[in-house]
């Protein structure tokens, strides 16, 4: 490809043939060495930026990256926010029935109101990297989505 580059041999190629002496050989063997290392940078830089216009804000997707930057094991899941009705209770001036029947008490992030769309459920092990993990689902996930990061340590 043309982004592989090997300087050395481009740069003694394209040197005039009766200058090439080993004096002028080496040094020009420095310069290749720095030409080299750019074109590493370079591709680093590049593999980086496919990864990330390869990627985008699926679940499978942001799991996958997750999963391939900080976890071998692949632990990192990532589970749909729970979202049930509010149960309210009424006053007597606004005169609607009491009774509520079987009621099961939600915590406020289980509700409709919290505006968490998922969790990101980290093994223990990872509880270090957290900010790294905020930063890289921030990059991904769809702009007005709210998640929260939960720290699991059975896994």
């Amino acid at each position: 490809m043309w982004y592989k580059l090997n300087a050395q041999k481009l740069i003694l190629q394209a040197w005039v043939s009766f200058l090439r002496k080993p004096v002028i050989g080496s040094f020009l063997s420095l310069v290749s060495d720095e030409i080299t290392d750019l074109n590493n940078i370079f591709n680093i830089s590049r593999t980086a930026n496919i990864t990330k216009i390869t990627h985008n804000s699926q679940v499978c997707k942001l799991r996958k990256i997750l999963n391939d930057t900080f976890d071998d094991q692949r632990r990192i899941t990532i589970v749909d926010g729970v979202l049930k009705k509010p149960v309210y209770i009424y006053t007597d001036a606004e005169q609607k029935p009491e009774w509520l029947g079987e009621l099961i008490i939600y915590t406020s992030e289980e509700t409709e109101g919290n505006g968490i769309d998922f969790t990101v459920i980290i093994p223990g092990e990872l509880k270090n990297y957290q900010i790294e993990i905020k930063a890289l689902v921030d990059f991904y996930k769809l702009a007005g989505k709210r998640y929260k990061i939960e720290v699991d340590e059975t896994i």
